[in-house]
């Protein structure tokens, strides 16, 4: 018993002392630590700092969350379409029409002329009969139907010519988008128009680059014939001699059949490639009416 009582004396006293003793080191640690940081600084702050500029993100994602925020009544966006076909695309033009169809969305379908009358009639048809399309009024039609060659300039004035009428008919859309009736689209209508909903307005998403890689050799240098322009019966474009060497007064950049642009940028093609404002013209000009009849 002697010897338990006298174990139970130094036992405390031991605790104590190996609180006291780790409290003094933790205590020194602390301050040996922060004195480090301290002389660390120190030496550093001799040196120039490098500002950064958190205002210019070096990534395009974080300025399109910086894009300005679109304007006061009018959050919810509005997409103008151009639906494209030719022969035998009748049904297939017409389930992408319905896919895309929505109240808010302006439409511009064509058949081009190489599909027979009956179709393009009968799409006419459809488009009058339906009774959504014609209570709303925003499905339009190319009843004079142009000669549309891909990879050629038809295509591209084909495409201008819809951006005019679209203008012409109604200018309250945001974006014009291009497809074909063999496009069938992954999201609906109601979860585009809420994806783009924060986006600036003035945004247009298209191939453009000045790298021409291969294209300069294939596509830039040759000269290119497009029979859709003098005659009324389609064919592919073909190639003539000799090659020309690339223009040294501009630059060329490459661009995308398949895009989405601003109605800003629709409006300054319009008017600038047509030479007329689809605003204050009573008359849309097609850019193909000088095609040989």
């Amino acid at each position: 018993m002697g010897v338990l009582n006298m174990e139970k004396k130094w036992v405390f006293p031991l605790v104590i002392s190996s609180l006291v003793c780790i409290f003094l080191l933790a205590t020194s640690f602390n301050v040996g630590l922060v004195s480090s940081l301290h002389t660390i600084n120190a030496i550093f702050s001799i040196f120039p700092r490098v500002s950064t500029n958190e205002t210019s993100p070096l990534f395009a994602e974080a300025k399109v969350k910086q894009a300005t925020p679109p304007p006061p009544g009018s959050t919810v966006p509005r997409f103008a379409y151009l639906v494209s076909g030719s022969r035998g695309d009748l049904e297939k033009l017409w389930r992408t029409l319905r896919t895309l169809y929505h109240p808010l969305n302006q439409y511009v379908i064509h058949l081009d002329l190489e599909a027979p009358a009956e179709e393009r009639l009968e799409l006419a048809s459809r488009v009058e009969k339906d009774p959504i399309f014609s209570k709303v009024g925003n499905v339009h039609m190319i009843t004079k139907a142009n000669i549309v060659t891909y990879r050629g300039p038809t295509m591209v004035a084909n495409t201008l010519h819809a951006c005019a009428i679209l203008l012409k008919k109604n200018k309250d859309w945001d974006w014009f988008i291009n497809l074909s009736a063999s496009d069938y689209p992954l999201v609906t209508q109601d979860d585009l128009l809420y994806t783009f909903s924060g986006l600036d307005r003035n945004l247009n998403f298209v191939e453009h680059t000045s790298q021409l890689g291969w294209k300069e050799g294939q596509r830039a240098m040759p000269l290119i014939i497009d029979p859709g322009l003098y005659q009324s019966t389609k064919s592919d474009i073909f190639w003539v001699t000799p090659r020309r060497t690339l223009p040294t007064a501009f630059k060329l950049f490459t661009g995308s059949a398949w895009m989405i642009l601003s109605r800003s940028f629709v409006e300054y093609s319009c008017t600038t490639l047509l030479g007329t404002s689809p605003r204050n013209s009573t008359h849309t000009p097609s850019p193909l009416m000088t095609r040989a009849k």
